[in-house]
């Protein structure tokens, strides 16, 4: 018969209930419960399959919190003591704390060595949940081109090599890409709650213009939406496109000063190249600079990348 007792109280468990308050700690027992009452085990531990399935996160990712939430025991049960301690560090501790258990989270093989194949499986893996196939719409790229467009700001911006990357270097990727470091950072909140980084804005195309025409994917406006509020990023609709309303640029400023809020102008230049910038205010014709420091330059194609002191973290 195999040992079906929990493991021993971890010293960290007193330390970590401090992180939290009374109702927290109500809140986390009560969602404990409730994940253990499905799995039919005496509400003794949660199994991966019922955690997978309540915080939705697939394949490695998964199975990398899993593991750093049970602190590599292997044994497949994550306690009380193992949500607690882990949430105080992933949700409760300083911002060095956080970054390096993200850090280590996307380190997908648990080899201590932070490289190029690890990020591609947890790019795939955010593509898997917040792009799902059943959601597929026109003119959506394929998870190996978002995948390479932010490897290559990891390349490029980060000057990270495919032999590892360091803490720091994490650090430095994750500000170009806050999409990225939101979703990261919002694993373990509650599905229903409208998780940070799992938002991608409606888009909202005429019927006449066909999809091949389409340059703004909705991949990413997900990567531009990082670096914006949750209000900001739920609909977008398009304005002007040069394919169906000309190259006048008096017809571009009719057609964006219709709009009463913030743009986001992409560009696609004749080398292929997609680029562009939000403006948080209405354009206006003026003869000097007008606006605030919300504005910002993103990149898309070939790479990804937002400039880190524009991005809001």
């Amino acid at each position: 018969m195999g040992n079906s007792q929990s493991p021993p109280a971890d010293p960290r468990f007193a330390t970590a209930v401090r992180a939290f308050s009374k109702q927290e700690l109500d809140d986390l027992k009560s969602l404990f419960v409730s994940l253990t009452s499905r799995s039919q085990n005496d509400s003794k531990f949660v199994p991966f399959s019922q955690f997978q399935a309540h915080f939705g996160i697939k394949g490695a990712l998964g199975s990398r919190m899993f593991d750093l939430f049970t602190r590599g025991r292997k044994d497949g049960m994550l306690t009380f003591e193992d949500l607690v301690i882990a949430k105080a560090v992933y949700e409760k501790g300083t911002r060095d704390e956080i970054e390096e258990f993200i850090y280590e989270l996307c380190d997908v093989n648990g080899d201590g060595i932070l490289d190029g194949a690890d990020l591609q499986t947890v790019l795939g893996s955010i593509c898997d949940i917040i792009f799902s196939p059943l959601n597929v719409e026109p003119g959506s790229s394929s998870h190996q081109d978002i995948t390479e467009v932010f490897l290559n700001a990891a390349m490029s911006e980060v000057g990270v090599t495919e032999v590892s990357m360091t803490l720091r270097d994490f650090k430095n990727w994750c500000r170009h890409l806050p999409s990225v470091r939101k979703f990261l950072g919002s694993l373990l909140m509650s599905p229903d709650s409208g998780r940070p980084g799992f938002q991608v804005p409606h888009l909202q195309y005429p019927e006449n213009l066909s999809p091949d025409l389409l340059i703004l994917k909705k991949e990413y406006a997900w990567h531009i939406g990082g670096a914006l509020s949750q209000q900001e990023t739920e609909e977008w609709k398009l304005l002007y496109h040069s394919a169906t309303n000309g190259l006048s640029f008096n017809t571009f400023m009719g057609n964006i000063s219709s709009g009463d809020g913030p743009t986001v102008l992409v560009i696609k230049d004749s080398k292929g190249y997609i680029y562009g910038g939000y403006a948080s205010q209405p354009w206006e014709r003026k003869g000097d600079f007008y606006g605030d420091m919300k504005s910002f330059l993103f990149q898309l194609y070939p790479k990804a990348s937002i400039p880190p002191y524009r991005s809001k973290q």
